[in-house]
């Protein structure tokens, strides 16, 4: 071993989660909050580590703070030692000590597949505190707003890892109660179809306008009259109350074509799309609780592609 090597002063553990906690949050005064320090304080120690590292790390831009490339280059390695940091204190403070996740999902997911899922995920990890927020905003997942996120769309995330954890293809369900007057997809022209517009960050998604005209119905069929909402756990729900016809990913509903509160009139009333719901992480080094709730994540994703397809 070089006995130079050993001589090297790291730079001070303030310092570094100083820089750490503005590039994160690309502002000094929120970095402040979150340590309990002045803003000045926080420049004071980026400055000292810009000293050590003999150069700038952070410039300021007129559209607020930017990372040099020599910034951009130490965080992803300064994010892995604190991650692995975080883990040590784990093991320092003992296995049985609760801990928290913040897991981002969109509404419909968490009502209709997350959520009635948790109990077994708790019942495997009691010591895994899981916060889930459900809404239409796109977690941070680069900037450690979040642990992990499910996101809708086609998975082209920039800055973070995405893998495709359930399929978004459609099929029309609605109340048993109206199977009787269903014999074919035509028979939809009778039916009052439920839609499911846009929501503030959805993507395009499969509509009963290319549903019907898969089945070249939609110059028989009006694909626009009917009930709308913004989100899909409601259009099912509306269906299982027996108002009309609903769009739903197979993941979502089954359950309730199990239990036979919903039914899938048609046999192939499936439509496939280049959608999905994406499990989305940052690169680098995740928590060992990250880690167990992905696995659980994706055995559940794969049981549901079992029953998928016997639906």
């Amino acid at each position: 071993m070089n006995p130079a090597s050993d001589t090297r002063r790291l730079p001070p553990l303030n310092a570094l989660k100083a820089f750490e906690a503005v590039a994160r949050l690309s502002s000094v005064s929120l970095a402040a909050q979150e340590l309990g320090v002045t803003p000045g304080a926080v420049s004071q120690q980026v400055r000292l580590l810009e000293d050590h590292a003999g150069a700038p790390l952070i410039r300021r831009e007129a559209g607020g703070l930017a990372l040099t490339d020599l910034g951009e280059r130490l965080l992803p390695d300064l994010r892995d030692a604190f991650e692995h940091l975080k883990r040590a204190a784990d093991v320092v403070y003992g296995p049985m000590q609760r801990q928290s996740l913040a897991v981002s999902v969109p509404p419909s997911f968490a009502v209709r597949w997350l959520v009635p899922r948790m109990a077994r995920f708790s019942a495997e990890h009691p010591e895994i505190e899981i916060w889930i927020s459900a809404d239409m905003k796109l977690a941070d997942i680069a900037g450690g707003r979040a642990d992990v996120a499910v996101r809708y769309g086609r998975g082209d995330y920039a800055g973070v890892r995405s893998e495709v954890l359930i399929e978004a293809g459609v099929i029309p369900v609605c109340s048993p109660a109206l199977l009787g007057t269903l014999r074919g997809p035509a028979d939809l022209a009778n039916h009052t179809l439920i839609h499911v517009g846009q929501g503030t960050l959805e993507e395009p998604r499969p509509d009963w306008a290319a549903w019907l005209k898969s089945r070249r119905l939609d110059r028989i069929i009006d694909a626009a009259a009917g009930p709308r909402f913004d989100q899909t756990a409601f259009a099912i729900e509306d269906a299982a109350r027996g108002r009309g016809l609903a769009l739903a990913p197979r993941a979502f509903v089954a359950e309730d074509l199990a239990s036979g509160r919903l039914v899938a009139p048609f046999a192939d009333g499936y439509l496939a799309t280049d959608m999905a719901y994406w499990l989305v992480t940052r690169r680098g080094v995740l928590r060992s609780e990250a880690q167990a709730f992905i696995g659980w994540l994706r055995a559940e994703a794969r049981a549901d592609a079992v029953v998928a397809d016997e639906l």
